[in-house]
């Protein structure tokens, strides 16, 4: 068994991150344009991609699983430096080399843009925060007469001798 069935797993991997990192950039437009309403088929079509990512993940892991065991190769040796140690053919190791750094860079800068939105909503929600303690008054501010002292406030609401 060649490890081309592994190339192939990788390479939609590879698809799947930049269709999400496309995605995780259009959140970040519309999060910075405040448009609510833009964001929910956003956050639909984003689902769907980690839910296929998730696939194609299981998918991946199963065929190093197969190949590892059609190798007679130790199961801890079944990462991508382990495939490589194994592999003789230089081509098809410079192969999965590049696969793999290629995913790996997909992968670190979909976390940077993912980040990147978190900070711009937390923006956001302390900014509709402070939008709403500005606009509510506080409790102080109700009385309109100074700091009165008055009997009233030892007396109770219910009249205790009834």
């Amino acid at each position: 068994m060649s490890v081309q069935p592994i190339i192939q797993s990788l390479e939609k991997l590879i698809g799947l991150h930049e269709s999400l990192l496309e995605i995780s950039k259009q959140k970040t437009a519309v999060v910075k344009e405040g448009s609510v309403e833009s964001l929910q088929p956003l956050l639909l079509k984003e689902r769907k991609h980690v839910q296929a990512l998730e696939q194609a993940e299981v998918k991946r892991q199963k065929e190093v699983e197969d190949w590892v065991a059609q190798h007679n190769a130790n199961l801890e040796n079944a990462t991508i430096t382990g495939i490589l140690e194994v592999i003789n053919d230089e081509q098809t190791k410079n192969e999965l080399e590049q696969i793999t750094i290629t995913l790996t860079k997909t992968i670190t800068e979909l976390k940077q843009q993912e980040q990147l939105n978190q900070s711009l909503i937390q923006q956001s929600m302390q900014f509709v925060e402070l939008s709403l303690n500005m606009m509510k008054p506080s409790i102080r501010n109700l009385n309109y007469g100074g700091n009165k002292s008055s009997d009233s406030a030892e007396r109770s609401v219910f009249d205790s001798k009834a």
